[in-house]
């Protein structure tokens, strides 16, 4: 068997980028180089034991579709994964006086989940590799059913806060789902092939989000407040269907392996840290404001809207635009530089949340919704932009390397995707983090000041730091920058 480059690995969400290169060969989920690999043995049902994408004969006539099916069984499951990981994004739009919850309490209920969503994130992307893709996504698909059936038996009035509080936590496995499903993807494809084929599976899962929305909406417009247990058990098929799909449909590539020690070297290197601030950044205000959004807009506006329904038909579009928008900072940071790129999405983002903040003092709904639906946009446009600017970074670095004769070229480059990828895994991971920081500052500035206003302030001061970062590493001129970021 012949090896395709290595997996990413990203459990970062790479912006979608359909045009994106992923990194050739990251720290995780590799496959043995040719020189290694093994000859074919007899064929096993769901077990790919000779793969070999890169061959252009065997791509078409064999891997194509194989990789194919692989990709749209992975995006429906992922997709779900991302629903249940965001689900407590519309069920604290349920839990009305009766539940006797305060709005700090909420925020509290949807940090949770984020929390736990970030901790799977890399054990998630090493049981690829671990377990097999399709073994895997079985597994990790009937692991949603742990949250979304008690869920779907436990909520209502009377439901203690601590029972609640355990529910959203598990609700966290969703989460996972986004990092081993693009692990296991981009396995199956040619290195060409790879930013198309993760920028799919991405934003199926992406859209997760508006989609579990949209399904509270309907719940709330057909059944009423009055039952929120209806929301996750719209999931408990899905979550079968999937697993299911994923049996029949889905298949292990034999010699997947995870390199050791890469996710050690990646973490000694500075500009994994860097990247990840960055991230929290992007990706954890976009994770984050898709859990807070609909909340805090029935908090601060909750005497512009009759019920939660009302509140509802908005919650949704922040987080859809977001997800659809998100191909377009890949694009821009091809055209003028992953940096500049991020530079100006930072910018903008401390100006939408300047926005939001005046919005709110000013009781102005109209400016509060183009202020939040401008932070989602710009948080997708970041993620590309961030995404970008990874293997960018390490191909500098080789090149340095190279030049100062530490390095031959084949070694530089070698070294430079395998960081690549574990940086995306760890980049990933804390970002996420990201999401609970943004609910617990909403959470703590209600609790200080009966209001979010000073959440705001603190994402203003976050986006301007994460400006700062950005122009002193990446831009500003030194003999020691690193150039084509």
């Amino acid at each position: 068997m012949t090896s395709t480059a290595a997996a990413t690995g990203p459990t970062a969400d790479p912006g979608t980028d359909s045009t994106a290169t992923a990194p050739a060969a990251a720290g995780l989920g590799t496959l043995p180089p040719p020189e290694t690999a093994t000859a074919p043995v007899a064929a096993r049902r769901h077990h790919l034991d000779d793969w070999r994408p890169e061959d252009p004969d065997f791509w078409r006539t064999t891997g194509a579709p194989i990789a194919r099916r692989n990709l749209i069984v992975s995006i429906a499951s992922e997709h779900i994964g991302f629903s249940v990981w965001t689900l407590w994004s519309v069920l604290v739009l349920f839990l009305g006086p009766e539940y006797g919850i305060d709005p700090a309490g909420k925020f509290l209920l949807t940090a949770v989940p984020a929390a736990l969503g970030a901790v799977l994130r890399l054990p998630y992307t090493l049981a690829v590799a671990r377990f097999g893709g399709r073994n895997w996504t079985i597994v990790s698909a009937l692991l949603l059913l742990v949250p979304a059936v008690p869920m779907a038996i436990l909520i209502e009035p009377g439901v203690s806060y601590g029972t609640l509080m355990v529910l959203a936590c598990l609700a966290g496995v969703g989460g996972g789902n986004f990092a081993s499903s693009m692990a296991n993807i981009n396995l199956f494809y040619p290195q060409r092939l790879k930013g198309w084929a993760l920028g799919l599976n991405a934003g199926g899962g992406n859209i997760g989000v508006a989609a579990v929305q949209l399904v509270g909406l309907a719940v709330l417009a057909t059944a009423g407040a009055a039952y929120p247990r209806l929301v996750p058990a719209v999931y408990l098929p899905l979550i079968v269907l999937a697993a299911l799909a994923s049996a029949r449909y889905m298949d292990n590539i034999t010699g997947a392996r995870n390199e050791r020690g890469a996710l050690r070297e990646a973490a000694r290197e500075p500009h994994t840290w860097v990247m990840s601030l960055l991230y929290i950044g992007t990706f954890g205000s976009f994770i984050g404001f898709g859990f807070a959004f609909g909340q805090v807009l029935l908090v601060q506006f909750g005497d512009r809207f009759g019920t939660p329904l009302d509140a509802a038909y908005l919650t949704f579009l922040g987080p859809l635009v977001g997800s659809l928008i998100r191909p377009v900072g890949g694009h821009l940071a091809d055209r003028y530089g992953g940096a500049r790129v991020t530079l100006a999405t930072f910018a903008g983002m401390a100006a939408g949340a300047g926005l939001v903040y005046y919005a709110s003092r000013e009781r102005s709904l109209t400016l509060y919704l183009i202020g939040f639906i401008g932070l989602f946009v710009l948080s997708g446009v970041g993620n590309g932009s961030t995404y970008k600017m990874i293997p960018a970074i390490f191909r500098a670095r080789a090149a340095q390397a190279v030049s100062a004769g530490e390095l031959d070229p084949g070694a530089a480059d070698r070294r430079a995707w395998r960081l690549s990828g574990a940086l995306i895994g760890i980049a990933g991971a804390v970002g996420a983090f990201g999401g609970v920081l943004v609910n617990i500052a909403f959470r703590q500035s209600f609790l200080a000041y009966s209001s979010a206003d000073a959440a705001y302030l603190a994402f203003i001061a976050w986006y301007a730091l994460c400006l700062v970062v950005t122009w002193v590493v990446y831009l500003r001129p030194s003999p020691r920058r690193l150039s084509g970021v």
